[in-house]
C-alpha cells in the first residue's frame, strides 16, 4: 500500500476510538494483529482482543492526534488522549501489511516535574 493509504489508515484508527466506535477501528486491524505494552509487560492478540480491551476501558477518552510520522509500511503518531480530567501522550508504532494494521507496539509515558536543578538552561512548556 501506500505511504498515503497507510497514513489515512492510522487516522482512520484513532477517529474511530475518538468517536468510541470500537468495532469500526477492528475492521482496520489485520487477521495477525498484535498489540504490545511494553510498560505495562502486556501483549494482545487479536483484532477481537484489542477491541474487547478498548470497549470496556475505564472513561471516555478523546483522540488528538499531534504529529504524525509515515516511512514505507511504518507510522508513528504522537496522539493526546484525554477524558476531560485527564490528558495522557501516546506514542504510538504502527506496522501496516496490505492495508490492515498488524502490529501496533504503544508507549504511554507519565508526565513528571522538571527537575529545579536545571532550571536555569530550559524553558518550560
Amino acid at each position: 500500500m501506500s505511504e498515503i493509504a497507510n497514513l489515512q489508515t492510522v487516522e482512520a484508527l484513532w477517529d474511530a476510538f475518538d468517536r468510541f466506535d470500537f468495532d469500526a477501528a477492528g475492521d482496520l486491524l489485520h487477521d495477525d494483529f498484535l498489540c504490545e505494552w511494553p510498560q505495562s509487560g502486556e501483549r494482545i492478540r487479536g483484532r477481537e482482543n484489542f477491541v474487547a480491551v478498548n470497549k470496556v476501558y475505564p472513561g471516555q477518552w478523546r483522540c488528538t492526534i499531534q504529529r504524525i510520522l509515515v516511512c514505507g509500511d511504518e507510522v508513528v503518531t504522537e496522539t493526546q488522549v484525554s477524558d476531560g480530567d485527564t490528558s495522557n501522550t501516546a506514542i504510538s508504532f504502527f506496522t501496516l501489511a496490505g492495508g490492515k494494521i498488524v502490529h501496533l507496539r504503544e508507549y504511554w509515558p507519565d508526565p513528571y516535574p522538571a527537575p529545579d536543578w536545571r532550571a536555569q538552561w530550559v524553558e518550560r512548556l
